[in-house]
């Protein structure tokens, strides 16, 4: 969610956009982000792949881009990015949210993504991508509706000129703080789960392949 530690915004009362039924699975789904993806893993880690040097390289090359991808955005939006809350604070325009509205997923779908390719079950591939887009439609569309219920123009204005998914370069030069360093410190439980799947894709490439 594009927000920073700034001072809490006011309440408002729900837009009609936070009210559709899009929006309301959305909700669900984002209250329940965290373990989603447990379900997941089973295919790539339990279904016997074809591991090789290549798809190593590519999977944690693609798992290394998201983690920056996501880093730069909780260094612009702050930790206040993992709160499962409707409370929100200032709208953040720059950094990685003036290139796209959701740098966070763009990480994790290039993570999950990533991590299919290392364990060599390819043809799981297509059905991964459609997996995380349906669940990251659902949760956007729930988190564009709570923006614009709290900011209401300003987030339109920005919604108008930022895309959705797809990065590109920022029209203008918005700028603000960037806190790296908590940044860096609010990922280290993300980067150890990262260590433990590696760590599960190597025994199951040296004793189940």
């Amino acid at each position: 969610m594009t927000t920073s530690p700034a001072a809490a915004a006011p309440a408002a009362p729900p837009c009609a956009a936070e009210q559709t039924q899009a929006a309301r699975i959305g909700e669900v789904l984002f209250r329940n982000r965290g373990w989603i993806p447990v379900p997941f893993l089973a295919v790539p880690l339990l279904v016997p792949g074809t591991q090789a040097p290549e798809t190593w390289v590519i999977g944690l090359l693609m798992v290394a881009l998201g983690e920056f991808v996501r880093l730069a955005g909780v260094a612009a939006a702050g930790t206040v990015t993992r709160r499962r809350s409707r409370t929100v604070h200032r709208l953040v325009d720059y950094g990685a949210f003036a290139w796209c509205r959701n740098p966070l997923y763009v990480g994790n779908w290039l993570i999950w993504l990533g991590f299919t390719v290392v364990s060599g079950v390819l043809w799981f591939l297509p059905i991964a991508a459609l997996i995380f887009a349906v669940e990251y439609y659902f949760i956007v569309r729930y988190e564009e509706g709570v923006l614009e219920s709290i900011f209401g123009k300003e987030y339109l204005d920005y919604k108008a000129r930022t895309p959705r998914w797809f990065p590109r370069p920022p029209s203008g030069s918005a700028s603000g703080e960037h806190t790296w360093g908590e940044a860096i410190w609010s990922e280290r439980s993300t980067v150890l789960q990262y260590v433990a799947l590696i760590a599960a894709f190597l025994i199951k490439d040296r004793y189940f392949t």
